[in-house]
């Protein structure tokens, strides 16, 4: 039979280092008991009961059946006439429990091994599901939001986190190839999607690419943004590159790209280190459409914006700028575009004598 003491330090043992209810690995192991039982001995339709007593190393095993006055299933039903002296003492329609322990004691060693196998196979199922319940609760109301973790394993493009006691995985698709991840380096990362469909297997995602990661770091470390003196009206990303923003405010002595740019550029900075070096460019919003075209192809200097009938942005910028203003493989014009809503046709001249932005 089993040996319930070392079953019980067992489970004391998985409970702590998995934080794991202990009464929830008890009823693993009488599931599988139950579950060996009516394999062997019983019927898939019995109804079987398991008892551990770790007081006095006993296992209870009951099979539970109705008092019916014809018996029409025999593995859930039990007669009147069959109770015999017994009889009188229980009402049709009476729940009964008939010890079959003995049953048990009298194949001790085929049982344990059949019993064990399977508390095995099912202790590794319920630990799983039981994780990823506890992962699911811990992650359920953060969708949105950033959290700090520690980097847990790395398996090749395989990244673990873990964050209060679970551990996760950073997915291959949201990772940044900038970050060097390495065991026990600290981060964080942009809960992306939490959602439970109901089959015990709740999908957490996690993102080091996701703009929102880039918004959240700003409001950890700027308070106008949390009381809503500015606002963050629009962010896209290229994660390993640049991050363009367009910041506003309501309020008109309030220079809202200063106040995340921070005193001295240590708000930004701080965004730019947790990001591995990825560049932040911050702009203020502006209705002046030339305005916002220049501002968002920073930090090129930018000579004139004019627009053609089809709402294409013309932008004239010395030769010299033409780099900076396109940027590595094309991506600040890109980031601009996508921050504008505008298609922009960059026009490279001589400064001297060339056109001079209004």
């Amino acid at each position: 039979m089993l040996d319930l003491k070392k079953i019980e330090a067992a489970i004391n043992h998985i409970a702590a280092e998995r934080g794991l209810r202990r009464e929830d690995l008890v009823e693993i192991i009488e599931s599988a008991i139950r579950t060996a039982y009516k394999k062997d001995y019983g019927t898939k339709d019995d109804i079987v009961n398991v008892k551990l007593d770790f007081d006095t190393g006993d296992i209870a095993v009951t099979l539970e059946k109705t008092v019916v006055d014809e018996v029409t299933n025999p593995n859930t039903e039990i007669s009147k006439s069959e109770l015999g002296d017994d009889a009188d003492a229980f009402d049709l329609g009476d729940i009964i429990e008939i010890d079959v322990s003995d049953v048990l004691r009298d194949n001790q060693q085929v049982f344990g091994r059949i019993a064990s196998q399977a508390a095995r196979q099912v202790i590794i199922q319920k630990i799983g599901e039981s994780e990823k319940a506890k992962v699911y609760d811990i992650f359920k109301d953060k969708q949105g939001e950033i959290v700090n973790v520690r980097v847990d394993m790395v398996e090749n493009d395989r990244v673990f986190v873990e964050f209060n006691g679970s551990q996760v995985l950073l997915p291959r698709g949201e990772q940044v190839s900038r970050d060097k991840y390495s065991p026990g380096m600290r981060l964080h990362v942009y809960v992306k999607k939490v959602e439970d469909e109901g089959r015990g297997d709740p999908k957490i995602i996690l993102s080091r690419k996701d703009a929102g990661l880039v918004a959240k770091l700003f409001e950890l470390s700027t308070p106008e943004l949390e009381d809503g003196t500015i606002e963050i009206v629009k962010i896209v990303r290229e994660p390993g590159f640049k991050t363009k923003i367009i910041v506003a405010s309501e309020f008109e002595e309030v220079d809202p790209a200063g106040a995340l740019i921070g005193p001295k550029g240590i708000r930004v900075k701080a965004v730019v280190e947790e990001l591995s070096g990825e560049k932040v460019d911050v702009i203020n919003y502006t209705d002046n459409a030339r305005e916002l075209v220049a501002q968002a192809l920073n930090p090129a200097r930018i000579l004139d914006v004019q627009f053609d009938e089809d709402g294409v942005a013309h932008v004239t910028v010395p030769k010299s700028e033409e780099v900076r203003a396109i940027g590595r493989s094309g991506g600040n014009v890109r980031l601009a575009e996508q921050l504008t809503g505008f298609r922009i046709r960059l026009i490279g001249v001589e400064e001297e004598g060339g056109p001079v932005a209004e």
